[in-house]
């Protein structure tokens, strides 16, 4: 790209109204709200239903076999990730972000509306789970580009003295999906019985995916794609460009000139898979089911912790303009490995204060990472491959240490005989989490032109 052409298509687009650029702004911010909203209020669903999803759809005689089995699929539902990132990033880094997002949450949204449709497992045998991981699985290839794709988008839009904060909308609007699913099961566990939450409770949060998708999809078909990303259109001959190198040259492109930064994104995504999904996710089902803890005191504390969690976002993406990405990063790594195991020891105390308390403490350490690890992999990769590169190391590390914490969880617990089991795991992650880091260069000051 020559520096003329990125700057008659950045004045271009500056010379739009004022009102015009910041209805697209506004239009933007919106539409990865919603979008990360739905993913992560599905997930969101699946975690805090799992003792429910576990009676309907694997009625086992042992318990912990029930819900390693309703986690499992949860896990394998992931396995498709990394594959879908390699495809929707392809997309949007050749065919433009505005329509991967578009296509994406069409099937992601309807693969968690058909969930809430399924028969049980009284109803029709075995087909009922095999149905489930369908669904979770063709949920989880349309998600893989929601996340990493909104993010792109969105900071390429924000100025840079101000990405961090612009990006940190992007988790903060999936700890709101992560709310209202916690929200909702905590007001239905209170108000509904068990047959009613076994019958027709539990799917209500999936058939919700369903109009919410269609507004998404109206509003994304309504947007322009980034000014970075039309800049680099223009510098190139389209004609030319759309035959040479196919679908996945980008893919190409990321592994042959990036790998190194690949690799390190990797490493810092572990530790945002796993602190993520154990803090968020899985804690609830923790506390009521190997602490002992009453199941509405969870729900409330989790309530209180994700609310909470949206203020901290912000807050972290702000620091992160004014400190850098790094340095809040590694800071997220040390707290990590020197609070997580005292952490859970207060935890099975299953008091309501302490156990809040500490929640508040974990969400706070896990904003440093999750607040600051969409800006930091929008600036890590240039504009040719950002959307691949972004999506491909967060999704491959959710593959293998997001989406399977819970199952590890509980299985080290069963194994070792230990509720503090996944402390120490988390440890051992956000060690390594830290090396990574510590390799990493600081791009928060760049003009993502020029990555």
């Amino acid at each position: 790209m020559t520096a003329s052409a990125a700057f008659v298509s950045t004045k271009t687009f500056a010379s739009r109204p004022e009102s015009e650029e910041q209805s697209m702004v506004r239009k933007v911010a919106v539409s990865s709200f919603l979008g990360n909203f739905i993913e992560w209020f599905d997930y969101a669903s699946y975690s805090y239903f799992a003792t429910t999803i576990a009676l309907v759809f694997f009625p086992t005689g042992n318990h912990t076999v029930a819900m390693l089995q309703t986690f499992g699929v949860f896990a394998l539902s992931f396995i498709l990730r990394p594959i879908g990132a390699l495809f929707w990033g392809s997309y949007g880094d050749k065919k433009g972000r505005k329509a991967a997002l578009a296509h994406s949450i069409l099937f992601m949204s309807g693969a968690s509306f058909l969930i809430g449709c399924l028969p049980s497992y009284a109803q029709i045998g075995v087909g009922a789970p095999i149905l489930l991981l369908v669904l979770r699985m063709i949920q989880g290839f349309s998600a893989s580009g929601e996340y990493a794709g909104a993010a792109t988008f969105l900071g390429e839009y924000a100025p840079t003295n101000r990405r961090g904060i612009y990006c940190s909308l992007i988790p903060a609007s999936t700890s709101i999906g992560l709310l209202a699913g916690s929200f909702l099961a905590t007001m239905m566990s209170t108000h509904l019985t068990q047959s009613a939450m076994v019958g027709w409770g539990w799917r209500i949060p999936f058939l919700m995916a369903g109009p919410l998708g269609l507004v998404v999809l109206y509003i994304r078909s309504k947007l322009a794609d980034s000014p970075v990303y039309q800049s680099m259109s223009e510098a190139l001959d389209t004609k030319q460009s759309a035959v040479e190198g196919g679908f996945f040259a980008p893919l190409k492109e990321l592994f042959s000139k990036h790998f190194k930064a690949l690799a390190i994104s990797f490493g810092a995504c572990m530790l945002n898979a796993v602190g993520f999904y154990a803090v968020l996710t899985y804690l609830p089902t923790y506390l009521s089911d190997t602490v002992g803890m009453d199941v509405a005191q969870s729900g409330t504390i989790t309530t209180v912790c994700l609310v909470s969690y949206v203020f901290m976002v912000f807050f972290m993406g702000h620091i992160s303009d004014k400190f850098g990405r790094k340095k809040v990063l590694i800071g997220a790594c040390v707290a990590f490995i020197a609070l997580t195991v005292p952490a859970f020891l207060i935890l099975n105390t299953a008091s309501f204060v302490p156990v809040l308390i500490v929640e508040l403490a974990m969400c706070l350490t896990l904003t440093a990472n999750d607040g600051t690890l969409s800006s930091y992999l929008t600036e890590t990769f240039p504009t040719s491959v950002r959307f691949t590169g972004f999506a491909f190391s967060f999704n491959l590390a959710n593959a293998i240490f997001g989406g399977t914490s819970a199952f590890v969880a509980t299985g080290l617990i069963a194994l070792t005989g230990s509720s503090i089991a996944p402390a120490w795991y988390m440890v051992v992650v956000a060690a390594i989490a830290l090396v990574a880091m510590i390799l990493s260069h600081e791009n928060a000051d760049k003009d993502l032109q020029h990555i």
